[in-house]
C-alpha cells in the first residue's frame, strides 16, 4: 500500500507530503485510493492522529476543486469513524484543517488532521469564545454571502445550487 502515487499527479520536490506520495519518504499508511492518501502524523496530538491529503500538490483550500475536497472530507470522515471502532483511546474526534500561515498551516499541501480525543489529552484551542451581538453576526453573514456569490461560476465550484449556496439577500 501507498507511496505508489499516481503518474499524472503533480508533486513538488520540496514538499514533505509529495515526498510521501511519491514513495521517496516513508510513512505509516492508513488509507489510499487514486486521489487521496491517509497516514499517521509524525508529531501526533494523540495516538492515532492521522493526516488526510490529496495526492496532487495543492497548497491551499482556494486551489482545491470541490470534488476533490468532498473526497478528502469523505476519507477524513471514514478515518474518524474507524478511530471510534479501533482499540485506540478515543472518546471523540477532531477534524482540523489549517489554511494559510495565519491559521498555522506549516506544510503547504492541503491536509486534514483527524485525531482521537479523550479526557485529559491536553489538547486545547485558546480563543475568544464570547457571544457576539446579532448585528455583528448579520453583517458577517452578508459579507460571507457576497463571497459565496463571487464563487459562482468558478472552475473550482462544480456543484453550485441555490440550496448549497443561497444567494438570497446578498445585498442586504
Amino acid at each position: 500500500m501507498a507511496g505508489s502515487g499516481i503518474s499524472s499527479a503533480k508533486t513538488r520536490d520540496d514538499c514533505q507530503f509529495c515526498e510521501i506520495v511519491s514513495g521517496r519518504a516513508e510513512a505509516s499508511f492508513v488509507y489510499e485510493d487514486e486521489r487521496v492518501l491517509a497516514f499517521m502524523d509524525i508529531q501526533p496530538v494523540t495516538v492515532g492522529h492521522t493526516l488526510v491529503i490529496p495526492k496532487t500538490h495543492i497548497p491551499h483550500l482556494d486551489d482545491l476543486d470541490e470534488n476533490l475536497g468532498m473526497a478528502l472530507f469523505g476519507v477524513a470522515h471514514l478515518v474518524a469513524r474507524a478511530l471510534g471502532r479501533s482499540d485506540l483511546q478515543c472518546e471523540g474526534v477532531n477534524l482540523f484543517l489549517a489554511d494559510g500561515e495565519a491559521a498555522f498551516q506549516e506544510i503547504f499541501h492541503t491536509h486534514i488532521h483527524v485525531f482521537p480525543r479523550f479526557r485529559g489529552d491536553g489538547f486545547r484551542i485558546d480563543a475568544d469564545w464570547r457571544r457576539r451581538q446579532r448585528d455583528e453576526l448579520d453583517d458577517a453573514a452578508v459579507q460571507l454571502r457576497r463571497g459565496l456569490a463571487a464563487l459562482r461560476g468558478s472552475a473550482l465550484v462544480t456543484n453550485w445550487s441555490s440550496a448549497a449556496y443561497p444567494d438570497a439577500a446578498i445585498d442586504q
